[in-house]
């Protein structure tokens, strides 16, 4: 297996060099933590020993080099996204923590790495409006 040796961020992409002269790269949108990560925050990463994984411990990120292997890029302009594109106020940890899921799942939802079922959809947007609803009642 190819051995990362290096690694670089350029125009919103993570690009990694491996130990075969190959180079592949990913858009930051496929690593919800690096996409919201300070430029200084990325830069504290440590390739593992053996070469196949990048950890960033101040953002417990771990990143596997068969991430960089995948054909689709993530679908930025789905339902989720466009909610939280129209109204950029809302706090994903906070939508997050009121559905009782993980920060880094809703993340995946809004960029596209995952996409949601149908009743969790509905989940999603049901607790917007109600945190709407509680908004409006002040």
């Amino acid at each position: 297996m190819e051995a990362i040796i290096k690694l670089w961020f350029d125009g919103g992409r993570v690009y990694i060099l491996t130990d075969q002269g190959n180079t592949y790269n990913r858009p930051l949108e496929a690593f919800p933590l690096l996409l919201e990560a300070t430029p200084e925050q990325r830069a504290k990463y440590e390739i593992g020993i053996d070469g196949d994984d990048i950890h960033w411990d101040e953002l417990d990120e771990d990143i596997h080099i068969s991430s960089f292997f995948l054909k689709e890029e993530p679908n930025i302009d789905n339902p989720i996204a466009d909610i939280f594109k129209r109204f950029p106020w809302l706090n994903v940890s906070e939508v997050a923590r009121s559905l009782g899921i993980n920060k880094s799942l809703l993340s995946r939802y809004i960029y596209g790495i995952k996409k949601p079922s149908e009743k969790r959809m509905e989940q999603i947007i049901g607790t917007i409006r109600q945190m709407g609803r509680e908004m409006a009642s002040f």
